[in-house]
């Protein structure tokens, strides 16, 4: 199993980005998919979950109505729109694959058992 994100960078308060997650080495239709995000001295927060077939299954208070999670099972990428920018959306953020029944809350990080490296985004004028 492989995820690597790409996308992150440095963009100005009310700004956007455009983050993606290339899976590989497994089904990537067959499984939920989230995007993570973790801030210096944070413990790591669930953004958004998206249902193998594409239904959006969670977005994180802080960022419903910023930010769009999507995803295209033919070329396996996830994908994460995030519009009007906040400083406090400054974090590492990572794609992570959810296990099959997990019975765990969307909100909480559990229930996972592959994510990549992450992708730097810092929002700051």
């Amino acid at each position: 199993v492989h995820l690597v994100e790409s996308g992150g960078g440095l963009v100005q308060p009310g700004g956007s980005l455009r983050l993606s997650c290339a899976a590989s080495g497994f089904a990537f239709s067959n499984f939920r998919m989230s995007w993570v995000r973790q801030a210096p001295g944070k413990g790591p927060e669930v953004v958004s979950c998206i249902a193998a077939g594409g239904t959006i299954l969670y977005y994180s208070d802080s960022v419903k109505g910023r930010f769009t999670i999507s995803r295209d099972n033919v070329k396996n990428i996830l994908y994460l729109q995030m519009n009007s920018l906040k400083p406090e959306d400054t974090a590492l953020y990572y794609c992570a694959r959810r296990q099959p029944f997990a019975p765990t809350p969307l909100s909480e990080f559990t229930g996972y058992d592959y994510r990549g490296q992450g992708t730097q985004v810092t929002v700051s004028s």
